[in-house]
């Protein structure tokens, strides 16, 4: 593909070759994980490996971008850029009653593929662009992007919370649209780019109108006329009492080489997500390619995606990130015409690790050689970058391996059970334990979130806290993610369900249970080693249990294969 021939230029210029393609299996599983953040069933990786016919990868590529769960996982990625949670956070953490409907327009929007365009301009100016729209309307809903920061609405001066909430709200759409910081400016000039604290100010003028504060109330969407006397003001040092000269609404001038004014007669915010969305303003589309490239790759070509100013990083590739970005304004901004480019490339289904075979092919052993050698860290993408699971990727691959994943979709937030000891440790009412048992085991994206106390899983594995945006998390290796995997509830619990399930499948048969366990865990079958090493353990952890007065051993010694399974690099990571 097109993608590929920049790729490969920028190898050869640099006397690389790119690996091998990855087999089947490995490649169904990535692009399972990736586009929608589950692992293939047995019965869905079956029939892909049965389909011969050519385009069959094609096939499963436009099956998974036509699955719900789709926008349930790239859902996911737009919330930690829009710092999405359902309470206030700082000291009380109230709850925002009304926060998930965001979340659940965010999935909507995405899995209807929404133009990038029109996404954005909803979540700027939908309250505008749809006035006779009464209530919560998904138009209106849209609009928390820009108050789904944190909040203190018992602050005692509500000047102050209306200046921190505004300058959040501007260095928020900065970094998250145009990637710059611009939030820097907010004090004083930029430090490195040509971002003037008047800049910030007349940005911030955008949003002073639509803002109502009231003491002791969350604010959760945005009204075209709620403070109709607000006064855009400049703040010198960003001290909210001073109040330096008087600003109006205008384009932040580095990014604005056209010199586009503000016009009469057409709301602010509206001509700002024109602005934005307009041909003439490219970041607002390199912005978007650059992270969606880094969530298929682990790094986006831009290694920092909210910062395209000096001190970010060089793209390696700039000639392709133009592409991208080319290619989704000709193409009515299809986020999944995006994918849709980057997992068909040839530059995608490359291995990620060499190829073990009874007879070495010398040609392809020194093209990884030389990878390894003259780029170490894989800026060039001679092959596919192997990555670890996000927490919620984790939680739910256990929930699908165990046949326990309930997928209803939407509405609040559900609260899973906590550990004992971490109940202990809280306030009375701040983790209230959904009632309905099936609603535990619902998907990640549905669990309660919740600024103070993040599902414990979750804080392992490196889900932010919201508390300001996250364009890239930071992939710990701990040993207490071991710890937690190995001997959490929510683990053997699954655990045990996964071994209920393939002892009733196969009945006495340890051999085909172990097996099944491959296929649900791993996504593959095991191999002769595999098979002498837990039909092994099988044996004597049978005895084990037994002789420890367990009255079902053979269950018990699955279960905890299951567990070790669930522990093993090999299903926390993707190759």
């Amino acid at each position: 593909t097109a993608i590929d021939r920049y790729i490969l230029a920028k190898l050869q210029e640099n006397s690389l070759s790119p690996v091998a393609e990855a087999d089947r299996i490995t490649l169904m599983r990535r692009l399972c994980f990736d586009l929608t953040g589950l692992p293939p069933t047995p019965a869905e990786l079956s029939a892909y490996l049965q389909d011969q016919k050519p385009g069959s990868y094609r096939r499963l590529v436009e099956r998974l971008l036509a699955s719900p769960d789709y926008g349930r996982r790239w859902g996911q990625h737009w919330l930690d850029l829009a710092r999405f949670a359902e309470t206030d956070g700082y000291e009380h953490d109230k709850i925002r009653a009304n926060a998930w409907r965001y979340r659940d327009w965010v999935v909507d929007a995405l899995n209807q593929d929404v133009g990038y365009d029109q996404f954005i301009s909803l979540q700027l100016a939908g309250d505008v662009l749809f006035p006779s729209e009464t209530g919560l309307t998904p138009a209106r809903i849209a609009t928390a992007f820009l108050l789904s920061g944190p909040d203190m609405p018992d602050i005692n001066s509500q000047l102050e919370r209306r200046h921190v909430l505004l300058n959040e709200i501007t260095a928020t759409l900065g970094s998250t649209l145009l990637s710059l910081q611009i939030g820097c400016a907010q004090c004083h000039d930029h430090k490195y780019d040509p971002i003037s604290q008047g800049d910030f100010y007349r940005l911030r003028a955008f949003f002073d109108r639509s803002i109502k504060l009231k003491t002791n109330q969350s604010v959760s969407v945005l009204s075209p006329n709620a403070d109709a006397d607000a006064v855009s003001q400049l703040h010198p040092r960003g001290d909210w009492q001073s109040a330096g000269p008087e600003v109006v609404a205008a384009f932040p001038r580095i990014a604005n080489a056209s010199g586009t004014q503000i016009a009469a007669g057409v709301h602010p915010r509206v001509q700002l997500a024109n602005w934005l969305t307009s041909q003439a303003q490219a970041l607002t589309a390199r912005s978007i390619a650059n992270r969606i490239w880094q969530h298929h790759f682990g790094k986006g070509l831009s290694r920092t995606p909210s910062d395209f100013g000096v001190m970010g990083d060089e793209p390696s590739h700039p000639e392709l990130l133009d592409y991208l970005a080319s290619r989704l304004l000709n193409h009515e901004w299809s986020i999944k015409d995006l994918h849709r480019q980057i997992v068909l490339s040839a530059t995608y289904q490359t291995q990620s690790k060499p190829s073990f075979s009874a007879v070495p092919d010398k040609v392809a052993s020194q093209a990884w050689s030389d990878a390894k050698k003259s780029d170490p860290e894989n800026h060039l993408l001679a092959y596919f970058p192997r990555r670890r699971l996000d927490a919620e990727s984790i939680r739910d691959a256990m929930l699908v391996a165990s046949n326990a994943m309930n997928h209803q979709s939407g509405g609040p937030g559900i609260s899973p059970p906590l550990p004992e000891a971490l109940v202990k440790t809280l306030k009375n009412g701040q983790w209230k334990t959904s009632r309905n048992a099936a609603d535990h085991h619902r998907r990640s994206i549905y669990i309660f979130a919740r600024r103070n106390l993040r599902y414990p899983l979750f804080a392992t594995f490196d889900r932010p806290a919201a508390n300001c945006s996250c364009a890239t998390r930071v992939s710990s290796t701990t040993a207490i993610q071991s710890l937690q995997l190995l001997n959490s509830k929510l683990t053997l619990d699954l655990s045990k369900q996964l071994a209920n399930l393939c002892m009733s499948q196969h009945p006495g048969d340890s051999e085909a249970q172990v097996a099944e366990i491959f296929q649900r865990v791993l996504s593959r079958a095991p191999n002769h080693q595999d098979e002498i090493d837990c039909i092994s353990f099988l044996r004597s952890q049978t005895a084990l249990v037994k002789q420890q007065g367990s009255q079902q051993p053979e269950l018990d010694a699955l279960t905890d294969l299951c567990r070790a399974m669930f522990n093993s690099n090999e299903f926390l990571y993707v190759d």
